[in-house]
């Protein structure tokens, strides 16, 4: 599978990105810029965390209307994978091709911390290195993190199966105290209908070498080159 990362101005976590890839893939990954619009040979667009265009009107408003943004949309049409980290969560449902809303976190701060996440489904993609119910270690850094969405949406995302990954304690339980920026049902993150766009907060990324502290995240990266 070939990877790539598309940069807007203000992403600022692409490099965290490549290093996750490169040593899951053992190649490097293609570097788009927002105004491109060929994906040719890329099977695995990823938008990374930051403040694309400075976060002014919403998180991830600006992005959205990014010319590559038209070529993603056709990608996932044809049945392409989407990982869309943090800012890249939120500029995906800015663009229509995940549901819901990222809002300020509920104590209004930016957070900057561990967090644990619960894998929900272990049948996809990006999480078939995990095994359901397993609890690993991730990375927090959002100030607009608190998913949102009306609740026949959320009823929706339960019903279909689409919840990938909630916010947890290390033994797994989903509690009020576990899920720090007040998503909706602990909601981490979600898939698409079809199983090939993940979205989700909290930077997997950031724990794929010893030298960072962990290896938690890794699974998610080698579930994927392996595809």
């Amino acid at each position: 599978m070939k990877a790539g990362i598309i940069l807007f101005p203000g992403i600022n976590r692409e490099r965290d990105m490549v290093i996750a890839l490169e040593s899951a893939f053992g190649a490097p990954p293609k570097m788009l810029w927002h105004k491109d619009t060929d994906l040719g040979g890329v099977d695995l667009v990823v938008i990374p965390g930051g403040f694309s265009f400075g976060d002014y009107l919403r998180c991830g408003a600006m992005a959205a209307q990014s010319p590559i943004m038209r070529a993603v949309h056709d990608h996932a049409v044809r049945g392409g994978y989407v990982l869309g980290v943090c800012n890249g969560f939120q500029i995906l449902t800015e663009a229509g091709l995940l549901p819901g809303a990222l809002l300020r976190n509920a104590g209004l701060r930016f957070l900057s911390m561990d967090c644990h996440l619960r894998v929900e489904r272990a049948d996809t993609v990006f999480t078939n290195r995990f095994q359901k119910g397993q609890t690993f270690r991730s990375v927090m850094a959002h100030g607009d993190g608190n998913f949102f969405a009306d609740d026949a949406t959320l009823d929706r995302l339960e019903g279909e199966n689409l919840v990938a990954l909630r916010y947890a304690t290390r033994s797994g339980e989903v509690t009020p105290d576990a899920n720090l920026n007040g998503s909706a049902r602990s909601i981490a993150g979600i898939l698409s209908p079809n199983l090939r766009i993940l979205g989700l907060m909290p930077h997997p990324e950031d724990l794929v070498d010893p030298l960072m502290g962990g290896t938690d995240g890794k699974p998610l990266f080698d579930a994927l080159a392996a595809a």
